[in-house]
């Protein structure tokens, strides 16, 4: 996160950049959909958002084990530091429950992850690759 933004508004004095990274693009893309809708409640606050492709080698991606990243950047003006404090724990609180639902229900995140921690799930067996049983 960084303090301040380039282009200084004077109506909208206070800032702010989140850059949140997401293992693909459209784990990114559907964050962005997920959150957008939602307008600001207030007109003292600001909220624009980006999508960054983060640029990897190839040979450095297959070193590490890691697909490219995709940043969901979001930058936030304000009229006042309280205004943009209320307006970033609000946009916080939405990303987590985002991010909660692509953990237990995006199926490419449970494959990612495997399916540790999903103890007691129903339909999900140990030792099983990501696939559930059905049936009675």
């Amino acid at each position: 996160m960084a303090a301040n933004v380039s282009a200084h508004d004077s109506a909208f004095p206070c800032s702010l950049v989140i850059r949140i990274p997401f293992p693909s693009s459209r784990l990114a893309k559907s964050a962005h959909q997920a959150i957008s809708v939602d307008q600001e409640l207030s007109a003292l606050v600001q909220r624009s958002f980006s999508l960054e492709s983060r640029d990897v080698p190839a040979a450095e991606e297959q070193s590490r084990n890691e697909s490219p990243r995709v940043i969901l950047q979001t930058v936030y003006k304000a009229t006042t530091n309280r205004m943009l404090r209320v307006a970033v724990n609000g946009f916080f609180d939405s990303l987590g429950t985002v991010i909660q639902v692509m953990e237990e229900l995006d199926v490419d995140v449970l494959h990612g992850k495997g399916l540790e921690g999903l103890e007691g799930v129903q339909g999900v067996e140990q030792g099983m690759t990501g696939t559930t049983i059905t049936g009675g």
